[in-house]
């Protein structure tokens, strides 16, 4: 690896960034789901991708892994195995979409909503938005700086 990209990966201040934004987007995704799980329940049920039996356990479960973990993040609590919890929802949430897009159906995704809004958006930029998202996840499990920056200050890495 050149000594740009490990200087990038391994700067505490970019890794606090990645840390940030995907806490706070994954804590707002969350938000939603939590409130309607039932709305969320007929988001996952259009993917057409699961188990009907399995579909209100998934419809709970999701957004509290993701309220979990965008803490994590936000606090610097284990922030490596919360990185790798949400690469691992974004990868199936990529894997999800791309499945449907080969398909032919355009969804609401419920990514950040859980409500009746219908459609809003193109599968393909969600796909796109995502990868980013998994970058910045894949930029926080590589760290392997000295030091982990948490709101502000210095301290050792866990």
């Amino acid at each position: 690896m050149n000594n740009f990209i490990r200087s990038i990966i391994n700067n505490s201040w970019i890794e606090l960034a990645a840390r940030w934004i995907l806490g706070l987007t994954f804590i707002y995704a969350s938000f939603d789901k939590i409130l309607s799980p039932a709305d969320f329940a007929n988001i996952v049920y259009g993917y057409d991708l699961f188990p009907h039996v399995s579909i209100n356990l998934i419809a709970i479960i999701i957004p509290f892994l993701q309220l979990i973990a965008g803490l994590a993040l936000i606090g610097g609590i284990y922030p490596r195995s919360a990185a790798i919890m949400i690469v691992g929802l974004l990868f199936a949430f990529i894997t999800f979409l791309a499945i449907n897009l080969i398909r032919g159906h355009e969804f609401d995704c419920g990514c950040f909503s859980a409500g009746q809004s219908g459609y809003t958006g193109s599968s393909k930029v969600t796909i796109i938005r995502d990868i980013l998202y998994f970058v910045l996840g894949i930029q926080v499990i590589l760290f392997k700086g000295n030091r982990r920056t948490t709101f502000g200050r210095l301290r050792s890495q866990p």
